[in-house]
């Protein structure tokens, strides 16, 4: 009996064995490498602000990219930050070699206005972006031409002329108003954020600022109704006054620490209103920012003197001798 050896395994195959069992051959499938050497080669990283989620790009480039034939003209931006302690507002153009910032306002300036507490709600939002405003209009000589809307209510204000919507109560006839787009960063944009505040406020101030009520609260998406003085209650601190109220009543420990800060100021929740109405007149009559104080540093601090390796060997050298001296002391004793 010949003796037949399978081509893929090593064991005989005689002719007795080779119908009673069936050999399958085991094919490898081919499996494509997806990251070759090229890919690496040609592999490009993302911007750095991209990376570390700082800038959306698609975003940036819309608000900065300016039509061909308006020679230039910079494209300006309302630029609304928020960090752990303020709100940051800043009217911003870009230019080939970087952002150029017009003028800013900070919510740590409010101290300055009557509101020392609470500066980064929705409330001191809206102060921010109409001290911003303020202050952009002062510098350019549209304070006076575009005052914006000193009656808070909470509706939105537009005013078309020709095929152009301008978001002002009046159009003067000599001075366009002063546009710019609100930049959110990559803040989510739901309805009620704080962000939407410093645009009312900015926007309140007599900025041009494209924008609906659809964001802002009190706007119900469903029945796609728009509640004005729901609006108007939270620009007035109302949703932080109830709050207080709330707290007081059922939590009076919880209510003494949290609004620890307000109770120091003398600050109820009966005030608040009164207390912001005050903030928004106080803006209005001096917007302009506050003069920088003159550094000075301490001059009477010097560095100590590095010490020489001599030095360092005869610190080292005692404190061995003084060890020693311990040891024999107690061995002494």
């Amino acid at each position: 009996m010949h003796k037949l050896y399978c081509e893929y395994f090593s064991f005989p195959l005689t002719s007795t064995n080779c119908f009673t069992f069936h050999i399958s051959i085991i094919i490898q499938t081919f499996v494509k490498l997806q990251k070759s050497k090229a890919y690496f080669k040609r592999y490009q990283v993302k911007f750095r602000r991209r990376r570390e989620g700082k800038t959306d790009y698609r975003q940036r480039k819309r608000l900065c990219c300016q039509a061909k034939n308006k020679y230039q003209s910079p494209k300006y931006r309302l630029v609304v930050r928020f960090t752990n302690k303020q709100v940051i507002c800043q009217i911003a153009y870009s230019l080939i070699d970087g952002d150029r910032i017009l003028t800013s306002a900070s919510s740590n300036e409010l101290p300055r206005y009557g509101l020392s507490v609470g500066l980064k709600n929705y409330a001191a939002a809206y102060c921010t972006g109409l001290l911003c405003a303020r202050r952009l209009l002062q510098k350019v000589g549209l304070d006076d031409v575009y005052e914006g809307n000193d009656e808070v209510d909470g509706t939105v204000v537009s005013t078309t002329v020709g095929k152009t919507t301008y978001y002002v109560d009046e159009v003067d006839e000599d001075k366009r108003p002063f546009r710019a787009l609100l930049d959110v960063g990559v803040k989510t944009t739901s309805t009620g954020c704080r962000i939407f505040g410093a645009l009312k406020g900015a926007a309140d101030g007599g900025l041009d600022i494209p924008h609906s009520h659809k964001r802002f609260p009190g706007y119900d998406r469903d029945s796609k109704e728009y509640d004005a003085d729901m609006h108007r209650e939270r620009i007035f601190g109302g949703h932080v006054g109830e709050y207080m109220e709330y707290l007081e009543e059922e939590d009076n420990t919880k209510y003494q620490a949290q609004f620890a800060s307000y109770l120091a100021n003398d600050i109820e929740a009966d005030g608040l209103e009164e207390l912001y109405e005050s903030v928004h007149e106080k803006i209005r009559e001096d917007p302009s920012p506050s003069e920088k104080k003159e550094f000075t540093p301490d001059k009477s601090f010097k560095r100590k003197a590095k010490s020489t390796i001599e030095e360092r060997k005869a610190r080292v050298q005692a404190k061995k001798d003084a060890k020693i001296a311990e040891l024999e002391a107690e061995d002494d004793e």
